[in-house]
């Protein structure tokens, strides 16, 4: 769990739930930074998500468990249609955020700590930057066996992923080429938040285009059932369990 003077992220979201204002900094180890939307992007209703977003709720499905859940919208809204939903996030405060906002399950934990005991869930929701951030390339075939194990046999993977190679900016088009030479993959990075006097600490951050996203679920029991592509290099895919005939 981050502690207080980490939590940059959290402190952020308290700070607009209590009226305040202020800004996340992205900052990436190629040098790079860059301000976030704001914060009101993590409280925004339905009307205002990004198309991804609303058309990934129409693959939920039974028991939810929402990692990285931020402010709650995404399983606010969930649980106002009736699903069970479980908000899981590293930041304590995004978890004190949540429950502030009416969000009835929420843990801070990350997905690492998610155990059997809580029971099975039939979808993981994986949006914003979640998935990028929870399944660095070092523990993704770890955490796509866990998750196999965590759901039903219907049970599904739904998240929104950044494809690398969309860009145009010089100096991920230079993190590629070290990349490369350092035999690591292209979408292979590492950034932190920073936001007024905190700062959380270097996080892996692995954006896969869906041919490799595809190679690394074929090796660990899942399959895309969907896929959908945009032209900004976000893609929403659809993950289901592979099962031999």
């Amino acid at each position: 769990m981050l502690r207080d003077y980490q939590d940059a992220y959290g402190h952020m979201l308290k700070d607009y739930l209590d009226g305040k204002g202020g800004w996340e900094i992205v900052e990436s180890s190629v040098g790079y930074f860059s301000v976030s939307g704001g914060p009101e992007q993590y409280f925004s209703e339905y009307d205002d998500w990004a198309d991804h977003d609303k058309e990934a709720m129409k693959y939920v499905q039974g028991r939810v468990l929402d990692v990285g859940c931020a402010a709650g919208r995404h399983s606010l809204y969930l649980q106002e249609r009736g699903f069970e939903v479980v908000g899981i996030d590293d930041s304590p405060l995004a978890v004190e955020v949540c429950r502030k906002r009416g969000l009835r399950d929420v843990r801070a934990m990350s997905l690492m700590q998610v155990s059997k005991a809580m029971g099975e869930f039939d979808t993981v929701l994986c949006l914003g930057g979640s998935f990028s951030y929870m399944f660095a390339r070092k523990r993704i075939g770890w955490l796509l066996k866990k998750i196999y194990g965590l759901t039903t046999r219907e049970g599904r993977i739904v998240a929104r992923i950044r494809n690398p190679y969309v860009t145009v900016l010089p100096e991920f088009l230079e993190l590629h080429e070290l990349n490369r030479q350092q035999g690591k993959m292209a979408g292979e990075m590492r950034l932190r938040i920073r936001y007024k006097r905190y700062v959380t600490p270097w996080i892996d951050y692995f954006m896969l285009s869906p041919e490799e996203l595809e190679d690394f679920l074929a090796e660990n029991g899942w399959r895309i059932e969907y896929l959908n592509e945009g032209d900004d290099g976000l893609y929403l895919a659809i993950m289901e369990k592979e099962y031999e005939p």
